[in-house]
């Protein structure tokens, strides 16, 4: 073979050695974000050969361009953000729910929002008043501040990945019983459109690509509960005066036991109950003298449920349930 010859062989060689190195490149990048490639990116590639000239050197071709734009996938989840169940409590009203949707395709999507409480699996149906969109991104319901989702008017915006918090707002029926439990189910809906996966919107997509509806359909739901509490509090205080001189008169130095009464009533139980008393002026609170229950209690901030501090008692008696009472006593002397 001459030299030509040879050269030639040699260059196709390296043609063909690249173009493998190439094409087994092909998809192999950066791993992008949850939601993949932002919609409307072009991919653009350009393949290079390299090969010996006949005479010497070397000389490099350029292949065409080839661009692909990436089309958006419509995708969304919605998911409860309460810890558990809401407690709240016959004929209340305003009672929240919290969720949080977020936008799982990888474009900028508009989502429609709708309520069923209606859907079962529970005890009652709470009414849904309104939805609300979490305004200042505080996490929390801020009535006056967070908007009022408005169908087909304010659909929250959501980029890539973003998430917002929607409160759904409900009153509770008069009727229910302690325990009770009221399901409400917050939907999200791609505006540009939902379906079977796979469901292809012609030049809908974000940079004027298809928007193809991913693995949610481009619609999701989840639910959060309401839990009826019906119990009640009461809280009697009575007070009764012991004199220096074996007598019951209001005079200086006299010792007046206070003693207070809580009372819960109804059915389940009253939660985190604290019970506080602010000591009267005119008199000076007597060392160590607060009870619970007939047992005394300490007055430093420490693991039993009472305290003295800024001149009141303070006693946490936890959860109390209906039909149980708890008394707490302190004294102080008449200056």
């Amino acid at each position: 073979m001459n030299s030509w010859g040879k050269g030639a062989a040699s260059a196709r060689a390296r043609i063909f050695l690249f173009s493998c190195a190439f094409g087994a490149s092909i998809g192999v990048g950066g791993k992008a974000h949850a939601a993949g490639t932002v919609a409307g990116t072009n991919i653009d590639n350009v393949a290079t050969a390299t090969f010996n000239l006949p005479g010497g050197g070397t000389s490099t071709v350029t292949s065409n361009t080839v661009s692909l734009k990436v089309d958006e996938l419509l995708d969304v989840t919605v998911a409860s953000a309460d810890p558990g169940d809401v407690v709240t409590s016959p004929s209340a009203t305003n009672q929240v729910l919290k969720f949080t949707v977020t936008n799982a395709g990888n474009g900028n999507e508009k989502f429609g929002l709708a309520t069923i409480d209606t859907a079962g699996g529970d005890d009652f149906n709470p009414t849904v008043t309104s939805i609300v969109l979490d305004t200042n991104g505080n996490h929390a319901y801020d009535a006056g501040v967070d908007t009022v989702y408005v169908a087909g008017s304010n659909e929250p915006d959501l980029a890539p990945d973003a998430s917002i918090t929607i409160f759904v707002l409900s009153t509770i029926p008069g009727s229910v019983s302690n325990g009770n439990r009221g399901r409400v189910d917050l939907t999200a809906t791609s505006k540009t459109g939902s379906g079977a996966p796979g469901t292809s919107f012609a030049g809908k997509g974000q940079g004027g690509g298809d928007a193809v509806v991913g693995a949610t359909g481009a619609s999701a739901t989840h639910n959060g509960f309401y839990a009826i509490s019906a119990a009640t509090l009461a809280l009697v205080k009575s007070a009764a005066v012991a004199d220096q001189f074996g007598g019951t008169k209001q005079v200086p130095g006299a010792t007046i036991t206070y003693t207070l009464v809580a009372s819960a009533s109804g059915s389940g139980s009253v939660a985190n109950v604290q019970v506080s008393d602010s000591i009267p002026t005119g008199t000076t609170y007597k060392t160590n003298s607060l009870t619970l229950d007939g047992s005394g209690l300490t007055d430093a901030t420490d693991g039993d449920a009472g305290r003295f501090s800024s001149n009141a008692i303070s006693v946490g008696l936890g959860s109390v349930a209906a039909g149980s009472s708890h008394t707490v006593t302190f004294q102080v002397s008449i200056d």
